[in-house]
C-alpha cells in the first residue's frame, strides 16, 4: 500500500498545529480547525492501520471530505481528478469529446443527438444509435455513469464505439477522434412566425460564449429586419456562469441600471452588478419564458427583467436557487465547488427556496429564506424566496396519461427510428397526419404496447379485493362490467390526445430529418406557453396591464 498522499498529509497536519499555538482558546476558529485536522488525521491513521480490513486511505478520506460538504448545500461539492471535464464545461462551454449527448430511452443507453461538426456526425453516428461498447468497455443503463469518462479526454486521442442501429439489425464499430466540442448555448434562433418582426431565442445555458452567441444572432437578425419583440427561452435552462448572465442583461436593459447584487459572508465581500452599455435591443417588447427547471443564472436573468419590468415572465415558477458557486483549483487536479455568496434581484430580494440551514448544526448563522414582498420599478408587488413567479402563470405539460406512458417507454423515440430507416429519403414536408398517426398506431399493435390508466390499476385493485373477500358475486360482477366499459372509454385517449401525440411524433421525426434546430421549430406551433407569450406580445394593451405601464 502506498502512503505517499498520506505522509504529506500528516506533516501538513503537524504544520498546522504547531501555529496552532499561536491562537488560543476554545473560541477561536483556528484552533477549533487545527484541534478538529488532529483528530480527523488520528481517525484516518487508526483506520488504515488496524481495521480488520485493508483500507484504501485515498478513497477512506475522500469518503470523510464528501460526507463534510453533504452536511452544506448540495451545490458545494469535491471534485476529483476524473471529473476535471466537468470543471471546463461550467467554466468554458468546452470539453475533448466526440460530440454526442446520450439518454436512456427504455432499457437502452441511447444517442439523443448530435452535434453538428464534430467527430461521431462526420463519421455517421445517428439520434438512435444504441451504445452498448465504449473504450472496449461493455455499456447498459446499469453503468451510465461511467460513459461520459470513456468517451470523454483529450482532444486528438481515439476512443472505439460499438452501437446497434436499424431495430438492432445492423451493428457497427466505430473509432473516433476525440476534438475540442464546443457547445452552444443559444440552441435556436430567427424570426418567428417566419414573417413576422418577433425573434424567438431558444437560450439553454449560460457557459463563457453564451453571451457573445447571443450578441451575434441579434446583429444577423437586426440586419435581415426589424425587431419589434422577442421571446426569450429560458425554460429548463439549469443556469451557469453569473457574469455571462450580466452580460446578456446588458443587451436589454437601460445602461446603468442594477443587475444583480451577491453577498458574502461579510460585507466587504458584496458586489453590485449593473448594465454598463446601451443595449442592443431597447425598445423591443420582451416575454421570457421560465418554468421549473430554470434555475440559478436563468433566475438572474428573469429577476432584473421583472423587477425593471423590461418585460413579462410567463410560464410557471422557477426553481429557486439564489446560491452562487466559486470553483477553486485544490492539488491532485481536484477542485471544490463551494458556494460563497447569495444574490438579490434588483428590488432586493432573494429567490432561494429551500433554507439548508434548518436543523443543521454545522452551519452556524444564516439568512433566513422568507417571503416577503417588493416592488418593481412600476410599483408591482413581486415576493422573495421559492423562485421566479411569472407575471402571467401558463401551465404547458402533457396532459393525457396515455401520453406520458407513451414518452415514458420511449415509443415516441424508437417509431421515429423505425420511420427514419424504413423512409431513408423521406421528404419531412409532405408528412401527413392521419397517415403517421394510423402508422403510428400499427407500430404500437405489434410491440409490446400494455398501456393502462391508473383507473384501470384502481378497479382491478378494488375486484382483487372484493375476491380476496369474497364480497357479493353480484358486486365482482359489476366492477368487470365498469372495467370493461371503463376500458372501452381508455381506447378513445388516442383521439382525446391525438394532437400531443402527433406533437410528439412529428418533432421526434424532424430531429431525424432536419436536425435539432427544427425540431425546436417544430414544437413551437404546439406550445402552449409559447403561444401565450405571442398573444401577450400582439396585445398592447395586455401587455402594458402585465408591466403596469400607463
Amino acid at each position: 500500500m502506498k502512503f505517499g498522499r498520506l505522509t504529506k498529509a500528516v506533516l501538513s497536519l503537524l504544520v498546522i498545529m504547531l501555529f496552532a499555538g499561536f491562537f488560543p482558546g476554545n473560541d477561536d476558529i483556528y484552533f477549533r480547525i487545527s484541534r478538529n485536522m488532529e483528530l480527523l488525521g488520528k481517525v484516518l491513521k487508526e483506520i488504515t492501520f488496524t481495521y480488520v480490513d485493508d483500507v484504501n486511505p485515498d478513497e477512506f478520506m475522500r469518503a470523510g471530505i464528501k460526507g463534510m460538504l453533504g452536511s452544506l448545500d448540495p451545490y458545494t461539492i469535491f471534485v476529483d481528478e476524473t471529473r476535471k471535464d466537468d470543471i471546463d464545461l461550467i467554466t468554458n462551454g468546452k470539453y475533448g469529446g466526440i460530440g454526442i449527448s446520450i439518454g436512456v430511452r427504455g432499457d437502452d443507453v441511447t444517442v439523443v443527438e448530435v452535434l453538428d461538426g464534430y467527430s461521431a456526425q462526420k463519421q455517421g453516428l445517428r439520434i438512435g444509435d444504441i451504445l452498448i461498447e465504449a473504450a472496449g468497455q461493455s455499456i447498459s443503463v446499469d453503468n451510465i455513469d461511467k460513459i461520459s469518462a470513456l468517451v470523454k479526454g483529450e482532444p486528438g486521442t481515439e476512443v472505439h464505439l460499438r452501437i446497434l442501429r436499424n431495430d438492432r439489425k445492423d451493428t457497427l464499430d466505430f473509432n473516433l477522434i476525440r476534438e475540442e466540442i464546443v457547445i452552444r448555448n443559444l440552441t435556436y434562433y430567427g424570426f418567428y412566425p417566419e414573417k413576422s418582426n418577433n425573434v424567438y431565442l431558444k437560450l439553454s445555458n449560460f457557459s463563457r460564449s453564451a453571451s457573445e452567441e447571443l450578441r451575434k444572432a441579434l446583429k444577423e437578425l437586426k440586419a435581415e429586419r426589424e425587431i419589434k419583440s422577442i421571446i426569450l427561452d429560458l425554460r429548463n435552462n439549469p443556469g451557469g456562469l453569473l457574469d455571462v448572465a450580466v452580460d446578456i442583461c446588458d443587451k436589454f436593459l437601460a445602461k446603468n441600471q442594477l443587475i444583480v447584487t451577491t453577498r458574502g459572508r461579510s460585507p466587504d465581500d458584496d458586489k453590485h452588478y449593473y448594465s454598463i452599455q446601451e443595449p442592443m435591443i431597447g425598445e423591443a417588447r420582451l416575454v421570457v419564458l421560465i418554468n421549473e427547471g430554470s434555475a440559478s443564472a436563468s433566475e438572474i436573468v428573469a429577476g432584473a427583467f421583472q423587477d425593471h419590468d423590461r418585460g413579462v415572465i410567463l410560464g410557471t415558477k422557477s426553481f429557486g436557487k439564489g446560491l452562487v458557486q466559486t470553483i477553486t483549483p485544490l492539488s491532485y487536479n481536484t477542485s471544490l465547488k463551494i458556494t460563497t455568496a447569495r444574490y438579490y434581484t434588483p428590488s432586493g430580494r432573494s429567490i432561494q427556496k429551500i433554507d439548508y440551514s434548518k436543523k443543521n448544526k454545522v452551519i452556524a448563522k444564516v439568512d433566513s429564506v422568507i417571503s416577503t414582498p417588493f416592488q418593481t420599478d412600476n410599483q408591482r408587488i413581486v415576493y422573495s424566496a421559492g423562485g421566479i413567479t411569472p407575471d402571467s402563470v401558463v401551465v404547458f405539460e402533457v396532459q393525457g396519461g396515455l401520453t406520458r406512458y407513451l414518452l415514458a417507454q420511449a415509443f415516441f423515440f424508437k417509431f421515429a427510428d423505425h420511420f427514419y430507416y424504413q423512409n431513408p429519403a423521406f421528404d419531412y414536408k409532405t408528412l401527413n397526419n392521419e397517415k403517421l398517426f394510423s402508422d403510428f398506431k400499427n407500430y404500437l399493435a405489434g410491440h409490446e404496447f400494455n398501456y393502462r390508466s391508473e383507473g384501470e390499476k384502481s378497479i382491478d385493485m378494488l375486484i382483487k379485493d372484493a375476491e380476496k373477500k369474497q364480497f357479493d358475486k353480484q358486486l365482482i360482477a359489476d366492477l368487470n362490467k365498469v372495467k370493461e366499459h371503463y376500458s372501452k372509454i381508455e381506447n378513445s385517449e388516442f383521439e382525446i390526445f391525438k394532437d400531443e401525440i402527433l406533437r410528439e411524433l412529428r418533432s421526434e421525426l424532424a430531429a431525424r430529418y432536419l436536425g435539432p434546430e427544427n425540431k425546436i421549430k417544430e414544437q413551437l406551433p404546439f406550445d402552449k406557453q409559447f403561444q401565450a407569450a405571442l398573444d401577450i406580445l400582439t396585445d398592447k394593451f395586455a401587455y402594458d396591464k402585465l408591466l403596469n405601464i400607463y
